[in-house]
């Protein structure tokens, strides 16, 4: 009698039947694992590292890969077990979850993909001086989400990437020389030839201005009280500390060496003339 139970209760519940699924499932599981976890992810890496990405984009491809290969094994696995069904229903699920969440947090998926594009495409690395929508700093850090950037007043400004990567962002030290402008402002009396030579022999004295290319000067104004003389001048290895000093040595030497050779850097002066009408109102006393 126990033995008949027993058959019945296998009959219905069709062990066999079980079995199969499960070792399909376990199969299948580990083939897709095992693959990726020995070719697929380990070839994401390489592909990455050969394509010249730094460490945080390669990390990025790592996990993902790690993640495509979880799920795929997954998937593999119930369709080797024969529930292929439930996995479509779970997939159809699974896409109106990630829609949902997508929409909730779009700005913040928009400044995830921003400093991948930021990382893969190097506008700017950490330590560079970048200006922004009226800001300037150096970058202090280089996150998927947001950048860090210090200010010259010593603030720390987290920016979000896609601020940084959806608005014009200027790097002065992109390159290995920088190119510096100012405008010199003399009288219309003084003598334009002597003022500048002057305003190139500084620039020649000058240590850290470069010979090649060599400073330039362009009258490039006639103002109200000065004409004006715009200087350009090349300084290696820009550096924002440099721009700053370099500039400002320059100028005051200049400024000096037109005090001594009588070149006049007018300014503008207004004079009122006129006259002043007084008019007396006497009320009469009633």
């Amino acid at each position: 009698m126990v033995l008949l139970q027993l058959d019945a209760i296998a009959s219905a519940v069709d062990l066999a039947g079980i079995a199969t699924a499960v070792a399909g499932f376990v199969a299948g599981f580990l083939a897709v694992l095992l693959f990726g976890k020995y070719a697929f992810v380990p070839g994401v890496r390489r592909v990455l590292g050969s394509r010249g990405f730094d460490d945080a984009v390669r990390s990025l491809g790592t996990r993902v890969a790690n993640a495509i290969v979880w799920v795929a094994a997954i998937a593999i696995g119930f369709t080797v077990a024969g529930y292929g069904a439930f996995l479509s229903a779970f997939a159809v699920f699974g896409g109106a979850i990630a829609l949902a969440v997508g929409f909730a947090a779009q700005d913040l998926l928009g400044n995830f993909v921003a400093g991948i594009f930021i990382l893969k495409d190097k506008p700017f690395e950490v330590g560079d001086w970048i200006e922004w929508n009226g800001n300037a700093g150096r970058v202090e850090d280089i996150d998927l989400r947001v950048s860090r950037v210090r200010t010259f007043d010593n603030e720390r400004i987290t920016v979000p990437n896609g601020d940084l990567a959806n608005n014009a962002v200027t790097n002065p030290v992109a390159y290995e020389t920088l190119r510096q402008k100012f405008v010199f402002g003399i009288g219309y009396d003084d003598d334009i030839s002597r003022a500048t030579d002057i305003i190139v022999e500084k620039a020649e004295a000058h240590e850290d201005i470069l010979d090649d290319p060599a400073p330039s000067v362009r009258l490039v104004s006639l103002g109200d009280s000065d004409v004006g003389l715009q200087c350009r001048w090349w300084i290696d290895e820009p550096d924002r500390g440099d721009f700053v000093r370099v500039r400002s040595e320059y100028v005051t030497a200049v400024k000096e060496a037109f005090d001594e050779a009588g070149i006049d850097i007018p300014y503008v002066h207004r004079q009122l003339t006129g006259s002043v009408e007084v008019v007396e109102s006497v009320a009469a006393d009633e």
